[in-house]
């Protein structure tokens, strides 16, 4: 079977997917949200980083699924995201990048009006073949301080994991302890004057608990981690499913800093640490807010 084939076959299985576990907002909805962001996609229908918004249109009833009935998302405070440029800084769990879509469509489904944030990559991902074009046209952008800037001159969103792989793969004995964040955002805000919106998510540590993650096998296998799950790599690829958790996703309220985005480290790092403890008082506050992992 050719690939046109494949896909053809792959769309109708989706739809048929759809058709079953029903949708909370219809396609024709979801396509007016999204017809309500404003993106350059050119005589291509791609903007400049390969973004396609028809593309992404197809995919918004299995995004909404997700959110609104797998994670059974809450987001609050999500008017706190300013209309213009800003970083929305987050946490970072679970293994796979779940949170990184269920934060977006919250800004996307439960903010008045949509917002389209831009989420930075890890550069490892443009060498993962399927994987880098595929969130690619889903709006995604490595993660570069010339990217950042080129979005930002447009009025983007960006969302932005400081602590990187570090957080996304940490071990359970470390759940909910932000690990190192880097500096870059901070130089990026001053210098862009963009405000930064401290954004945590109570949820996804526990949707794939990671019991080791032995960085020799890591390097061994190419990559930049190996977590061992109690289903992965027991079970291959089913393994590497999310357990049904329920996210929710809190924004404070925006950050701004004055300075030199060229200033010393020291003195970036302060200002880093003040974002990184107003992150980690939110999740302690969401800790004891939340009940129960599952509902």
């Amino acid at each position: 079977m050719d690939v046109v084939g494949l896909g053809a076959k792959l769309l109708h299985a989706a739809h048929r997917f759809r058709d079953s576990v029903g949708g909370v907002l219809s396609s024709r909805e979801l396509e007016e949200r999204l017809g309500r962001i404003s993106v350059d996609t050119g005589p291509y229908g791609v903007d400049p980083f390969g973004f396609d918004p028809e593309y992404l249109s197809r995919l918004l009833w299995f995004g909404e699924w997700l959110y609104r009935r797998y994670f059974r998302c809450e987001a609050f405070g999500v008017d706190n995201i300013p209309s213009g440029r800003c970083f929305v800084v987050a946490n970072h769990s679970g293994q796979l990048p779940f949170d990184a879509a269920m934060i977006s469509l919250a800004a996307f489904l439960d903010s008045e009006p949509p917002r389209m944030l831009r989420s930075m990559v890890e550069r490892f991902v443009p060498a993962s073949p399927f994987i880098s074009t595929f969130l690619a046209r889903c709006g995604q952008v490595l993660g570069t301080p010339d990217n950042c800037r080129h979005l930002l001159d447009s009025e983007s969103g960006i969302l932005v994991f400081p602590e990187g792989v570090r957080g996304l793969n940490k071990v359970w004995s470390r759940r909910y302890e932000l690990q190192r964040f880097g500096q870059g955002f901070v130089r990026l805000a001053l210098e862009m004057d963009a405000p930064i919106v401290p954004t945590v998510v109570i949820g996804a540590e526990e949707q794939a608990p990671a019991l080791l993650n032995p960085e020799g096998l890591a390097k061994a296998c190419g990559l930049p981690a190996f977590p061992i799950t109690p289903t992965h790599p027991l079970f291959p690829i089913v393994g590497l499913l999310p357990l049904p958790t329920r996210y929710r996703i809190y924004f404070g309220k925006p950050m701004t800093f004055a300075g030199n985005a060229n200033d010393e480290d020291r003195v970036i790092v302060t200002k880093v640490e003040q974002v990184r403890s107003e992150m980690q008082r939110m999740i302690n506050d969401g800790l004891k807010r939340r009940e129960h992992v599952f509902w």
